[in-house]
């Protein structure tokens, strides 16, 4: 899904960032378009999931960072969700010892009591798999149920974007379908995705483009549809593993 430079929903430029005095992203530009899925891919330990934490203002950062034309400098994360993103963090991060619903009541806490049910229902009629489970607890579903969870949690906020980081963690190459599925329902929703994914080939079935990631540096960017791209693809991880060897 092509997109206008000049108007994406999410635009970074520049972006570096760290932990203290540790560099680990180096002038990062990625664009995310409104009803996009972009995969976001490379090895660990590329920075991957510290450019998402960056974004949703959970790390400083300098160069640019846009959502919907809103420059997010200085913005702490609650504003960030209330200007449209939702984060889900790797590792199905759900309170197991309330149900279904109490988790996704809570994420929407901050909302009036009618507007917390409503978005609930909305989210529950969008996902069967738990919303038959409403009212049982979260340690009793499966791990791709609670990773569904997680989104749904994420959902509640009608985020314009959402970014999810290694939704396939832990689970079976089953319940890695059923949670990929849900990406698509996304899409189908108009709502744009920045997928994390080890798993390169099920990330390009379901993304529009494809950024890759190696030692804090976009090194890749792409259309996912294009006939060169395992090849662009695996140029640049051998390029990466030669660069690593290199340097250990």
């Amino acid at each position: 899904m092509p997109i206008s430079a000049a108007e994406p929903l999410l635009d970074i430029a520049g972006l570096s960032t760290g932990y203290g005095k540790i560099g680990v992203l180096h002038g990062i530009d990625l664009m995310v378009g409104a009803g996009e899925v972009v995969a976001l891919l490379g090895p660990n330990g590329a920075g991957k999931t510290t450019l998402l934490r960056a974004v949703s203002g959970l790390l400083p950062w300098s160069g640019r960072v846009r959502l919907a034309g809103r420059d997010l400098v200085g913005v702490n994360p609650r504003e960030i969700v209330k200007a449209g993103l939702a984060h889900v963090v790797e590792g199905h991060r759900v309170f197991t010892q309330l149900t279904v619903l109490d988790n996704l009541l809570l994420a929407a806490y901050d909302l009036a009591r009618s507007e917390r049910a409503a978005r609930v229902d909305e989210v529950l009629h969008l996902f069967p798999e738990i919303a038959a489970k409403r009212h049982e607890r979260a340690v009793t579903l499966s791990g791709g149920q609670q990773q569904i969870l997680a989104v749904a949690q994420g959902l509640v906020r009608r985020p314009r974007l959402l970014m999810l980081d290694e939704p396939s963690a832990g689970l079976s190459p089953v319940l890695v379908d059923r949670v990929l599925v849900v990406v698509q329902r996304l899409r189908e929703a108009g709502i744009a995705v920045l997928l994390v994914e080890q798993l390169i080939e099920k990330a390009l079935a379901i993304a529009d483009r494809v950024y890759a990631l190696a030692r804090g540096s976009i090194v890749l960017e792409a259309q996912t549809g294009e006939t060169d791209l395992p090849l662009r693809l695996e140029h640049a991880y051998l390029a990466i593993s030669s660069r690593t060897s290199q340097l250990g």
